[in-house]
């Protein structure tokens, strides 16, 4: 995130001196001078691996006045990604909090007004790098900086506490110089050593031939890290496939058809913050009753390194149509019908658009992943079943009394996956 300067510019008062220079038949008219425009570059940022939690991240940077007059003030602004902090501040910089916005995550921004004469063709870095530090959460981070000539800057943030930040010169800029501070804008990632589990939890049914049932799947990562993945690309992909005997009446908004009884799921954003995930609810038609019926959930699209648990990354959606138990999952836990990624379903309406991977510490058009009993599907007449791995729902149960974060859930909701998939079509 950077910060919206307006640099100063000249008037051009030249054209119109010399225009009225013709009309008066003047001669000649004096030299005007033009002060020449402020000119700065940053050199990239060198990106960092092995970064561990709780511990201290160097960013070393340098600034380059590009142009051919000395500027007396500067503004260098850094931002950083939610798995990074300040390890220390400077009382020269005002820090505050941007949050997530024009499918960006939320940002922690630092603007710094350097007041020193910056001489051209001069390469000035500060005498230690930035001290950042990764956070318990941190896996893969972005950084990102900028330098430019204003009087005005930012007015609002807490100021830093530390010495100011100062840049010290550091030589004449060679020609590698010029060509590596060409821009006025760098970022770069940093890659910290950390795990985030993600999980899956899926339903057990029951009904009669007929019957409307929701299958309510769960999408949740447990952390300790959030997961960033790149602009435009999900943060998960769920592998959803229906159970034979069984027709999709109502799909999530976030889920596309591959087949009729194959869908894949995406995330509302790129990112999903830890304890977060989404809610897939499906309404189901029970078209004939098979024994045994069952679909299966599961992980695709990108590789997940940073999941070293495998045994809660596939579910089952199981449908009772004759009155026996439903099945059990290879993947997720409940106790006593509560769904680990926490779904319901209330009495017919599909709790619908449970994005929860787009707010910092509290739902942002979603709810946190915190669990809820087993809720009711719509349609039938059966009761329900309690099944090792899903949650257990029945058409006339009665909705549970939720907590406050799956209330939330009912009542948040993402566009991100949807808005690419209509994209993606050409819509």
């Amino acid at each position: 995130m950077t910060h919206a300067f307006t640099r100063r510019r000249t008037p051009r008062t030249v054209a119109g001196v010399l225009a009225a220079a013709a009309l008066t038949g003047l001669a000649s008219l004096p030299a005007v001078a033009v002060a020449a425009e402020p000119d700065l570059g940053i050199g990239p940022l060198a990106p960092v691996t092995g970064a561990q939690p709780g511990n201290g991240v160097d960013m070393p940077f340098s600034v380059l006045n590009k142009g051919t007059e000395e500027i007396g003030k500067v503004w260098v602004t850094y931002s950083v990604t939610r798995g990074l902090d300040t390890a220390e501040t400077y009382s020269n910089c005002l820090y505050s909090t941007q949050p997530a916005a024009d499918e960006e995550p939320e940002r922690r921004v630092a603007a710094c007004a350097i007041e020193q004469p910056l001489k051209p063709g001069v390469v000035y870095a500060p005498e230690r790098p930035l001290g950042l530090r990764a956070r318990a959460d941190a896996l893969r981070d972005k950084v990102s900086m900028s330098v430019e000539a204003s009087e005005n800057g930012p007015s609002d943030g807490a100021p830093g506490t530390g010495a100011p930040l100062e840049l010290i010169e550091r030589g004449p800029a060679t020609e590698g110089d010029r060509a590596s501070h060409e821009e006025a804008y760098v970022s770069t990632e940093v890659a910290s050593e950390n795990t985030a589990d993600f999980a899956l939890t899926g339903a057990g049914l029951k009904g009669e031939v007929g019957d409307e049932v929701t299958a309510t799947v769960t999408f949740v990562n447990e952390g300790p890290a959030w997961v960033y993945r790149d602009l435009g690309r999900s943060a998960a992909t769920v592998d959803v496939r229906i159970p034979p005997g069984t027709t999709v009446v109502k799909a999530h908004d976030f889920c596309t058809p591959v087949t009729p009884a194959h869908y894949s799921c995406g995330t509302s954003q790129s990112w999903v913050y830890e304890k977060r995930g989404e809610t897939y609810p499906f309404v189901l038609r029970i078209d004939k009753a098979v024994e045994g019926a069952t679909g299966k959930i599961s992980f695709a699209g990108e590789a997940r390194p940073f999941d070293g648990n495998a045994a809660n990354d596939t579910a089952a959606i199981v449908i009772d149509a004759g009155g026996a138990t439903g099945g059990s999952s290879s993947g997720g836990s409940s106790t006593g019908g509560t769904s680990a990624g926490g779904s319901a379903s209330t009495g017919g309406a599909v709790a619908s658009g449970g994005s929860t991977s787009g707010g910092p510490d509290a739902a942002s058009g979603g709810s946190a992943s915190s669990s809820a009993t087993g809720g009711s599907a719509t349609g039938g007449s059966g009761t329900p079943t309690t099944a090792g791995g899903l949650a257990a729902t029945g058409s006339d149960a009665a909705l549970p009394v939720l907590g406050a974060s799956a209330a939330a859930l009912l009542a948040g909701g993402g566009i991100f996956y949807a808005v690419r998939r209509r994209t993606a079509a050409g819509d």
